[in-house]
């Protein structure tokens, strides 16, 4: 499955804005707070230029990219826990991503309203992390209550469980996020904020949107965004919502041509992507499959080889023999595969081999 990232903010922050130029799935955009209505859910293909190496050497039928998929829910206001605006009702649909990516509006506009009267992301950061925190809450009560229903017949088996739901909701009663409960807990800590899928558990990063202006740096309002991400050693992404939507229907030469005249080395969805690989560890290998697909995938760091192979095919895990393994500077050094081959570049790896960052597998299994 393709990376999730769930985009949630305040209304008039740009989230949509941001996920068109992402996507390109045209999702409506309007100066006024709730233009989500339904969830948006698009997909976005990761740049790596690594893949466009491969595919001039290769000259396959096709080249898939890695994928994102990207989640737009309605924007959060003060008080969306109790049912305030409409983000509450779809907070399920971010429930199952990867990450969070908090929108934070860092730029001034007199025709675009702010639902707290003017941009000041530091302050929309501390209302959206309050309500994800109530709706966090939520969720632990509900399971609370099941868990004591359960500990009256079976005392023994619920008992931790029970105690570490009453720790939770005892840290979101306090207005702390699940993941500190987590990196304080154990096991059992882990296994229920994955199964409870606590939103304030998840691992975030934050989108300071500003204006063309501002670029390439992003100005003091998005300086305090990075001084806060930096603080909680989370990713922090400035850019320039619009800017990247216009840019999204030009030419990649001529998008290209103009991010280096306002001083950006990369695309929005390029910094995006790079930002959630680094906060969710993820490597990149290749799969290049005769002369028919050059392929991309993304596993986080430490996946072992039979299991990358799943993620080709399901059959590949479950019959996997052996991966043979190029690292991509040794086979675009060498020319070739069967050139790589020869010069004794090509290692045979075994089942605790852990696929490593730019690794070009072929994986022998038994179908």
């Amino acid at each position: 499955m393709a990376l999730s990232v769930g985009i949630v903010g305040l209304p008039n922050v740009g989230k949509s804005t941001l996920f068109n130029a992402l996507t390109r799935a045209g999702a409506a955009v309007a100066p006024y707070p709730f233009t989500t209505i339904d969830p948006n859910v698009g997909v976005a293909a990761v740049p790596e230029p690594r893949l466009e190496v491969l595919t001039r050497m290769v000259q396959p039928e096709r080249t898939t990219p890695a994928t994102i998929q990207f989640v737009d829910i309605a924007g959060l206001v003060r008080g969306a826990h109790r049912g305030e605006g409409l983000g509450n009702q779809f907070l399920s649909h971010i429930r199952a991503v990867d990450a969070i990516a908090i929108v934070c509006r860092c730029f001034a506009n007199p025709d675009v309203s702010h639902v707290e009267g003017a941009a000041d992301p530091v302050r929309d950061i501390e209302i959206l992390d309050l309500e994800l925190i109530l709706a966090d809450l939520e969720i632990a009560e509900r399971r609370l209550e099941k868990a004591r229903t359960a500990a009256k017949a079976r005392p023994r088996e619920a008992a931790s469980e029970l105690e570490s739901l009453e720790t939770l909701r005892a840290h979101l009663q306090a207005g702390r996020p699940a993941a500190h409960w987590v990196a304080s807990g154990g096991p059992t800590e882990e296994a229920l904020a994955r199964e409870l899928s606590l939103l304030t558990a998840k691992p975030r990063l934050y989108v300071a949107n500003v204006s063309e202006q501002d670029l390439p740096d992003g100005g003091p309002l998005a300086a305090a965004v990075c001084r806060l991400a930096q603080a909680q050693a989370v990713p922090c992404v400035p850019l320039c919502a619009q800017l990247e939507t216009d840019l999204s229907e030009w030419s990649e030469d001529e998008a290209a041509a103009y991010r280096r005249e306002v001083g950006l080395e990369r695309s929005g969805l390029e910094a995006l992507a790079q930002a959630a690989y680094r906060l969710l560890d993820l490597v990149t290998f290749f799969t290049v499959v005769g002369g028919n697909e050059v392929r991309a995938w993304a596993v986080p760091r430490g996946t072992k080889a039979p299991q990358a192979a799943g993620r080709v095919h399901t059959q590949m895990e479950q019959g996997f023999i052996r991966a043979e393994v190029l690292a991509f500077e040794d086979l675009v050094a060498a020319g070739s595969w069967h050139a790589a081959r020869e010069r004794g570049l090509l290692r045979v790896e075994g089942r605790e081999y852990q696929v490593r960052d730019g690794d070009v597998c072929l994986f022998r299994f038994n179908p």
